[in-house]
């Protein structure tokens, strides 16, 4: 049973997961190999036996669970970082904290075709992982011991993915995390003091001076942070201010599967296919909808590495300028 504990200093809860050592790589340090004998791949259209049963699936009718004919698949993470057996029984070791590791581990397979990253989907398949995420949020929220689910995606092995088969992960915890926490708080004291929502007030900023903006459509912007901490980090955040991915329509969710399209296509171009993680920021489980706080994705390409001084001291050094990075994510031909 995997557990989480508590660090008295700060608050941040540690998931200890020595089950996750277990995990396969079909990666060698950092340089990736393509996979040629797709067979061994888990996330193949014929392997369906080799994952543990599907959650959720977008399938043919005349498909079967658990077999070929799907184009969004759903699983349990065979190897995850917490369980959804069990109870919490958060209790005290001495001065520490501790819980049981409950909570949910779920795959997202993208697509069946494996070489088909999501730079190169096309809008609608987009669409149908993003709105994999929106049911999946929907599903964990029923369970009441769950108080966030966080949605990312690492591409690449310097990133994190120890599969090249595209697929994001869903991770269901009991705890709020401690950066969110930081964002909720931040924001609050921003709306307490202004009457305003800070991100709303971000995007009307962007979309007057324009130097950081990459997308900009409808409902949606796609925009370089004015204190961008890694190089060519974007945020992608919906005009109209909402706290709750969930509550986003499918018709919306089309639209969002072309600026995230676009982005990635961009930043695709500018640094030769990056590794990068994305992640999803909303309001914690089951809340009602807050006025301070407003939904984003965060894409955080892995081309520099963190070293000494930013662990240490939580201050980050990034070597590019927001503006000029837009300005040329912008000029990338799609």
């Amino acid at each position: 049973m995997p557990e989480l504990r508590k660090d008295p200093i700060v608050g941040r809860w540690v998931i200890i997961s020595t089950e996750r050592a277990l995990r396969p790589n079909n990666f060698h340090a950092d340089k990736e190999e393509p996979l040629t004998d797709l067979s061994k791949c888990p996330f193949e259209p014929g392997n369906e036996f080799s994952t543990p049963p599907e959650i959720l699936a977008y399938r043919k009718p005349d498909s079967k669970p658990d077999e070929p004919g799907w184009w969004v698949r759903v699983i349990p993470n065979k190897y995850p970082a917490l369980r959804i057996e069990g109870n919490i029984n958060k209790h005290a070791d001495g001065m520490y904290d501790v819980m049981n590791g409950i909570g949910a581990h779920e795959i997202i397979i993208e697509t069946p075709n494996h070489n088909e990253e999501m730079a190169l989907m096309p809008e609608t398949q987009i669409k149908e992982v993003l709105w994999a995420w929106h049911d999946r949020i929907i599903d964990l929220a029923r369970d009441k011991r769950l108080k966030y689910a966080m949605v990312f995606k690492n591409k690449g092995a310097r990133a994190g993915a120890t599969l090249q088969h595209p697929h994001s992960q869903i991770i269901a915890l009991p705890v709020v995390p401690l950066h969110v926490q930081e964002e909720l708080a931040g924001a609050l004291q921003y709306y307490q003091y202004k009457d305003r929502c800070v991100f709303c007030d971000l995007i009307q900023q962007d979309l007057s001076d324009r130097k950081r903006v990459v997308e900009d459509t409808e409902h949606f912007i796609s925009v370089v942070p004015f204190a961008q901490r890694f190089p060519f980090e974007t945020w992608i955040l919906p005009k109209q201010h909402e706290s709750d991915y969930a509550r986003t329509t499918r018709n919306d969710i089309l639209e969002l599967a072309g600026v995230l399209k676009h982005t990635l296509q961009r930043l695709r171009g500018a640094l030769d296919d990056p590794p990068f993680n994305l992640v999803l920021h909303m309001s914690p489980l089951n809340t009602e909808s807050l006025s301070h706080y407003h939904w984003h994705f965060e894409i955080m390409p892995r081309i520099t590495h963190t070293a000494g001084f930013e662990r240490g001291t939580g201050f980050y050094i990034n070597p590019t300028i927001p503006e000029e990075t837009a300005q040329f994510l912008r000029e990338v031909q799609l």
